[in-house]
């Protein structure tokens, strides 16, 4: 018997947790963050992570766990995640997994590719490339031997560049035929449900948000994590919002044009994540027009649900 997970996605300020706080009460059930930048500790304002208060009242998973220094990937997503959907089933609690975090979704559902082992010493040697010769250097090495996987990066996300040159180091073969061959045995029926906006409105929604962010003491927020020493050369840091500030508080640019950049960055990122969503059609959309629209989705998604059962 397939056992069930309800999946919340869609872009930044959309809903989704809002939603998820609804269906959690509704169903007696738990929430687990698919946010890549939820997980660390201090990062709280600028991740609109959950109020302590709403954490107090509904039990959430992978949220506030790791220290701002460390790593986190998809791959570690995917284990976290599976492992605490395992426990919730045996107790027979529904998963309710809510996040805007396109990649971590995917591991989940449909799993990802993380046999090989790595190679430290070329992945040194291409790190030192980089930092001598800047990310495009890499990235076009890459579209030289793995011109589909190129397609689908950026040369900003240099990991994912140096992962998909090392691989192709070790086994001779692009990282995209391993991902194809990798069959993942797993019994869960995953429920996507996704929150549609117009673009309009979200984009509104995200400036309100990021306003409210500044008026809850954002800017004191990026000034601690920066005297506890973590500044940009961490990944957790390297996020829309956290950058923008930072280059304000160097006397790089105005406190104005930090917040307009901050608004600018936050809709192009959404759109983004609209975008890889939309590839996906398992998933089902609600349009919604207002955060009033979260009940009516609610019941609809609690309908939908029973009906699977």
């Amino acid at each position: 018997m397939e056992r069930k997970v309800i999946i919340l996605l869609g872009a930044t300020a959309s809903g989704k947790t809002a939603l998820s706080l609804q269906l959690a009460e509704h169903l007696n059930s738990e929430i687990i963050s698919a946010d890549s930048r939820q997980v660390y500790k201090l990062l709280d304002i600028g991740t609109a992570k959950p109020s302590k208060n709403i954490l107090l009242r509904i039990k959430h998973h992978l949220i506030d766990f790791l220290e701002p220094w460390q790593d986190y990937n998809a791959s570690q997503f995917e284990k976290d995640a599976l492992s605490i959907i395992e426990e919730l089933h045996k107790k027979g609690i529904i998963p309710i997994v809510a996040g805007g975090s396109g990649l971590y979704i995917q591991a989940l559902v449909d799993g990802i590719f993380d046999s090989f082992t790595t190679d430290s010493e070329y992945r040194n040697y291409l790190e030192k490339l980089r930092i001598e010769f800047g990310n495009q250097f890499l990235y076009n090495q890459l579209k030289e031997v793995d011109p589909v996987t190129a397609s689908k990066l950026l040369p900003q996300n240099y990991k994912r560049v140096i992962r998909a040159l090392e691989v192709f180091n070790i086994s001779g073969d692009p990282i995209w035929k391993h991902h194809n061959e990798f069959v993942r045995e797993i019994n869960i029926d995953f429920l996507q449900y996704g929150l549609n906006w117009s673009r309009e409105i979200l984009y509104d929604n995200i400036n309100r948000r990021v306003d409210e962010m500044i008026s809850a003491g954002f800017l004191d927020e990026v000034k601690t994590l920066l005297t506890n020493g973590y500044d940009l050369s961490y990944n957790s840091m390297n996020t829309v919002g956290y950058k923008e500030l930072i280059h304000y508080l160097e006397g790089k640019i105005s406190f104005n044009y930090a917040v307009e950049s901050m608004k600018k960055a936050t809709r192009n990122y959404a759109k983004r994540q609209m975008t890889w969503f939309r590839k996906d059609k398992r998933i089902i959309w609600f349009d919604i027009n207002s955060y009033d629209d979260i009940y009516r989705i609610r019941d609809l998604i609690l309908n939908d649900f029973l009906i699977t059962l």
